[in-house]
Protein backbone atom coordinates (compact mmCIF):
# COMPACT_ATOMS: atom_id res chain seq x y z
CA UNK A 1 0.00 0.00 0.00
CA UNK A 2 1.22 3.50 -0.80
CA UNK A 3 -0.64 6.72 -0.14
CA UNK A 4 -0.07 10.37 0.72
CA UNK A 5 -1.11 12.04 3.95
CA UNK A 6 -1.03 15.67 5.00
CA UNK A 7 0.86 16.81 8.09
CA UNK A 8 0.85 20.23 9.75
CA UNK A 9 3.39 21.65 12.18
CA UNK A 10 2.30 24.64 14.27
CA UNK A 11 5.11 26.66 15.87
CA UNK A 12 3.80 28.52 18.91
CA UNK A 13 5.25 31.99 19.53
CA UNK A 14 8.39 31.64 17.41
CA UNK A 15 11.21 34.14 17.83
CA UNK A 16 10.28 37.31 15.90
CA UNK A 17 12.23 38.60 12.89
CA UNK A 18 13.85 35.25 12.14
CA UNK A 19 13.14 33.21 9.01
CA UNK A 20 11.67 29.74 9.59
CA UNK A 21 11.14 27.27 6.74
CA UNK A 22 10.46 23.63 6.00
CA UNK A 23 13.41 21.62 4.68
CA UNK A 24 12.77 19.74 1.44
CA UNK A 25 15.51 17.29 0.49
CA UNK A 26 18.45 15.91 2.44
CA UNK A 27 22.17 16.38 2.99
CA UNK A 28 23.58 19.21 0.91
CA UNK A 29 20.85 18.73 -1.70
CA UNK A 30 17.98 20.58 -0.04
CA UNK A 31 15.87 23.70 -0.32
CA UNK A 32 14.01 25.60 2.36
CA UNK A 33 10.37 26.08 1.39
CA UNK A 34 7.37 27.81 2.97
CA UNK A 35 9.70 30.46 4.44
CA UNK A 36 8.01 32.67 7.01
CA UNK A 37 9.03 35.48 9.35
CA UNK A 38 6.91 35.66 12.50
CA UNK A 39 5.72 38.97 13.82
CA UNK A 40 3.24 38.21 16.58
CA UNK A 41 1.52 35.11 15.23
CA UNK A 42 2.16 31.39 15.33
CA UNK A 43 3.51 29.78 12.15
CA UNK A 44 2.21 26.71 10.38
CA UNK A 45 3.80 24.41 7.85
CA UNK A 46 1.52 22.07 5.90
CA UNK A 47 2.96 19.38 3.63
CA UNK A 48 2.46 15.82 2.42
CA UNK A 49 4.45 12.68 3.03
CA UNK A 50 4.24 9.18 1.56
CA UNK A 51 2.99 6.25 3.60
CA UNK A 52 4.13 2.75 2.61
CA UNK A 53 4.19 -0.61 4.26
CA UNK A 54 2.31 -3.81 4.83
CA UNK A 55 -0.03 -3.78 7.81
CA UNK A 56 0.37 -7.53 8.27
CA UNK A 57 4.18 -7.26 8.50
CA UNK A 58 5.00 -3.72 9.65
CA UNK A 59 4.10 -2.58 13.15
CA UNK A 60 4.22 1.06 12.00
CA UNK A 61 3.78 2.71 8.60
CA UNK A 62 6.94 3.41 6.61
CA UNK A 63 7.13 7.17 6.04
CA UNK A 64 9.04 8.79 3.20
CA UNK A 65 8.98 11.69 0.77
CA UNK A 66 10.94 14.84 0.06
CA UNK A 67 10.38 16.30 3.55
CA UNK A 68 11.23 13.15 5.51
CA UNK A 69 14.70 12.83 7.06
CA UNK A 70 16.52 10.16 9.05
CA UNK A 71 16.86 6.41 9.18
CA UNK A 72 13.93 4.02 8.72
CA UNK A 73 13.42 3.68 12.48
CA UNK A 74 13.99 7.35 13.33
CA UNK A 75 12.11 9.53 10.82
CA UNK A 76 11.71 13.27 11.32
CA UNK A 77 11.15 16.62 9.57
CA UNK A 78 13.44 19.66 9.82
CA UNK A 79 12.43 23.28 10.26
CA UNK A 80 15.37 25.41 9.06
CA UNK A 81 15.97 28.60 11.01
CA UNK A 82 17.94 31.79 10.36
CA UNK A 83 20.95 31.25 8.09
CA UNK A 84 19.88 27.63 7.46
CA UNK A 85 16.65 29.08 6.03
CA UNK A 86 18.56 31.52 3.80
CA UNK A 87 18.46 34.59 6.08
CA UNK A 88 22.06 35.76 5.56
CA UNK A 89 21.93 38.55 8.15
CA UNK A 90 20.56 36.37 10.96
CA UNK A 91 22.54 35.65 14.10
CA UNK A 92 20.74 32.29 14.29
CA UNK A 93 21.86 29.09 12.51
CA UNK A 94 19.56 26.38 13.80
CA UNK A 95 17.35 23.47 12.85
CA UNK A 96 14.33 22.17 14.72
CA UNK A 97 13.84 18.40 14.47
CA UNK A 98 10.19 17.30 14.55
CA UNK A 99 9.88 13.53 15.15
CA UNK A 100 7.55 11.46 13.00
CA UNK A 101 7.60 8.67 15.56
CA UNK A 102 4.29 7.59 16.96
CA UNK A 103 2.30 7.82 13.71
CA UNK A 104 0.36 4.54 13.63
CA UNK A 105 -1.77 2.61 11.16
CA UNK A 106 -4.75 3.68 13.29
CA UNK A 107 -3.79 7.34 12.73
CA UNK A 108 -3.58 6.73 8.98
CA UNK A 109 -6.98 4.97 9.00
CA UNK A 110 -8.59 7.87 10.88
CA UNK A 111 -7.74 10.35 8.10
CA UNK A 112 -10.59 11.15 5.75
CA UNK A 113 -11.67 14.06 3.58
CA UNK A 114 -9.79 17.17 4.66
CA UNK A 115 -8.40 15.78 7.91
CA UNK A 116 -4.69 16.01 8.68
CA UNK A 117 -2.24 14.95 11.35
CA UNK A 118 -1.04 17.96 13.31
CA UNK A 119 1.55 18.66 15.98
CA UNK A 120 2.05 21.79 18.04
CA UNK A 121 5.55 22.71 19.25
CA UNK A 122 7.12 25.74 20.94
CA UNK A 123 8.85 28.11 18.55
CA UNK A 124 11.10 29.75 21.14
CA UNK A 125 13.72 27.90 23.15
CA UNK A 126 14.78 28.28 26.77
CA UNK A 127 17.56 30.66 25.74
CA UNK A 128 15.00 33.06 24.19
CA UNK A 129 16.16 32.24 20.67
CA UNK A 130 14.48 29.95 18.17
CA UNK A 131 13.72 26.47 19.48
CA UNK A 132 16.20 23.95 18.05
CA UNK A 133 17.40 20.36 18.18
CA UNK A 134 14.83 17.61 18.80
CA UNK A 135 11.55 18.82 20.27
CA UNK A 136 11.35 17.70 23.91
CA UNK A 137 8.99 16.86 25.32
CA UNK A 138 7.19 15.92 22.11
CA UNK A 139 3.40 15.76 22.41
CA UNK A 140 3.05 13.71 19.23
CA UNK A 141 0.67 13.93 16.30
CA UNK A 142 -3.11 14.22 16.54
CA UNK A 143 -6.01 14.20 14.12
CA UNK A 144 -7.25 17.63 13.07
CA UNK A 145 -10.28 18.12 10.86
CA UNK A 146 -9.91 21.13 8.59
Amino acid sequence: MESEITLQIILIKPTPNVVFGLQKGTGTNYATVQKQIPTSNDLDFTFTIIVKGDRSKDQFPKLSGSFVQGSADNRFVYIDIGTYAGQADSKWSRRLKIPLTGITWEDIDSLSGNSILQTVVPGTGRDGGPNCATVKPFAGWHLERS
